[in-house]
């Protein structure tokens, strides 16, 4: 039996699928459509080689017609892995499973994603409930959508597994990452690393002074877009800074340059990488195609890994040069010096090849997520001019009107720091946090959560649930002045970073960038959107992804006050 399965620019969402004889989806071809034709021919063909031409033809035309479609065809008879569920007799292990949509034969509930999952799954959570099952492709998933769910999740020890996408198994990467290793000894010497080594208070006060030069460099390019009458693209302004932000702390490099094209092979590598890593791979889905490689995206993946750790390399090497050439070489006050003296020091427990696994983790995770919050926050201040008058208001009291705003300055910025978890709040960069899988049966309030299902917090749903939250459709940072709460993992109506031992490690470094950036970008500007458009019309549509980004990059107008 063929199977025609259909990935069309889903972001890790939607398959529209066709078994043979099956009539062709209306939602993309009417019968006198040469798609039609083609999927038609596909599915009643009598040789394979007329399937193989038909298929590739109908790729051919749709890809043409819907950007980033994709086909693969394979025979489900080579595929015993597979697992074949019909929707009104899905398979029960023992125990009972949480309440959830009834399942389509082979895909699961794939169809039901859509092109924003979290927003999918917290209409659907409406329907089944704070904890849910859902079969993707093969995968067992559990959805949690409550804050109490999530706590008992995110610390329950026997949950703190990961589900491995395979673009992340490139390189060996999940063997030396400390986003993807098992709760075990090698993950506790990078941890133990990165709390004391990087991201402990004295690294980041000692390092402050190379982050305060790169937002200068973000005031300065605002300031010459004012004086060349240009439009500011934020969120590319606020990669660039994150880049260099992250660059300069890890490793006292600029990776980027404002309006030039001199040093943009890390970016573009970076760029790269976190599309393919964020497109939807059907290995992640059924890993019996694993070796297929079906849509070639561990290859592609691959190929940037490469890239970025052949820079990282040279870095490295190029630091390490530096230090064998004179032992009394000016120490750099950057995580890489600290890095080099640990492994150094600790050449069995830290190798120093394992270096670059830890940058490429601190660097990568930490570039994407800043810039959509960053891009977020702006787009909720242009939409809603009050609350960015306030905001600046409070810089002016605090710092002067004058001044340049420093780290120090963040904790006496109360309205500010309201805005960023408001942010956070209705826009969190990560929605569904990074999957957790189970190691074993697990109970759950009162449900089963079987044995290697992936377990996905829908902190989007949180933070948008009326029974927490007044208004959770409105931006609102005066919330955050009547209530205390923190983001450090602790109340989990707000876990923008995660919880617990899987916590995001580099959180002490954002708490930081994050507040400067805007701080940085309001303090002498203000801002309007593109001309012609209302701040109202300034658009809050979503684009899934690595990070959750805003789909429409956003434009905008700095007026020099």
């Amino acid at each position: 039996m063929l199977l025609l399965l259909e990935v069309v620019n889903f972001g890790r969402s939607l398959i529209v699928f066709q078994l043979q004889n099956a009539k062709p989806f209306p939602k993309y071809a009417t019968r006198n459509d040469p798609v039609t034709s083609s999927l038609d021919r596909a599915t009643n063909a009598s040789s394979p080689a007329t399937t193989k031409f038909n298929f590739l033809r109908c790729q051919k035309i749709i890809g043409e017609q819907i950007r980033g479609s994709k086909f693969v065809c394979f025979n489900t008879e080579d595929c015993s892995g597979l697992s074949v569920e019909m929707s009104n007799s899905r398979h029960r292990k023992s125990g009972k499973l949480p309440p959830g949509p009834n399942c389509f034969p082979i895909i699961g509930n794939i169809p039901l994603l859509g092109l924003n999952p979290h927003q999918s799954l917290a209409k659907l959570a409406k329907t089944y409930g704070p904890i849910m099952y859902l079969k993707l492709g093969s995968i067992d998933t559990i959805v949690v959508s409550s804050p109490e769910i999530a706590k008992e999740v995110l610390q329950n020890q026997a949950l703190l597994g990961r589900k491995i996408p395979a673009a992340a198994e490139v390189h060996e990467h999940d063997t030396h990452s400390m986003a993807w290793l098992p709760i075990a000894n090698h993950w506790r010497i990078l941890r133990k690393i990165s709390k004391e080594q990087i991201f402990s208070v004295p690294r980041l006060e000692a390092s402050q002074g190379l982050r305060q030069e790169k937002l200068q460099k973000l005031f300065d390019y605002v300031h010459e877009c004012i004086v060349n009458h240009q439009l500011v693209d934020v969120g590319e302004a606020a990669f660039i800074t994150s880049l260099n932000l992250l660059s300069a702390t890890l490793f006292s490099v600029d990776c980027a340059q404002f309006n030039s094209d001199s040093s943009q092979e890390l970016k573009e590598t970076i760029r790269a990488m976190t599309k393919v890593v964020a497109s939807f791979n059907l290995v992640d889905y059924f890993p019996v195609l694993k070796s297929i490689d079906p849509q070639r995206v561990m290859h592609k993946s691959n190929i940037y890994y490469g890239q970025i750790y052949s820079i990282l390399d040279n870095i490295i090497n190029q630091r390490l040069r530096l230090r064998a050439e004179s032992s009394e070489h000016m120490e750099k006050n950057d995580f890489l010096e600290a890095l080099l003296d640990y492994s150094q020091s600790n050449p069995s427990e830290f190798p120093r090849d394992r270096i670059k696994h830890l940058l490429l983790d601190l660097f990568v995770g930490g570039t994407d997520t800043t810039t959509a919050t960053v891009e977020w926050v702006m787009t909720e201040l242009i939409r809603n001019p009050e609350i960015m008058a306030k905001a600046r208001n409070e810089l002016w009291d605090v710092v002067g009107r004058n001044n340049k705003v420093k780290e120090s300055d963040i904790s006496r910025l109360p309205y500010l720091q309201s805005v960023i978890k408001e942010t956070y709040r209705y826009h969190p960069t990560g929605p569904l946090l990074i999957p957790h899988k189970a190691e074993v049966d697990v109970e759950i309030n009162g449900y089963i959560v079987p044995k290697n299902s992936q377990i996905c917090v829908n902190i989007w749903a949180i933070g948008r649930d009326s029974n927490i939250w007044s208004n959770p459709d409105s931006f609102d940072p005066e919330r955050f002045l009547k209530r205390e709460i923190d983001i450090k993992g602790q109340d989990f109506d707000l876990i923008p970073f995660g919880s617990g031992k899987r916590m995001c490690p580099g959180f002490p470094l954002a708490t930081r960038t994050v507040p400067l950036m805007v701080a940085t970008m309001i303090h002498n500007f203000d801002w309007k959107p593109e001309k012609g458009m209302k701040p109202e019309e300034v658009d809050i549509i979503e684009k899934f992804g690595v990070a959750l980004q805003k789909a429409v990059p956003l434009k905008a107008i700095p007026i020099k006050i």
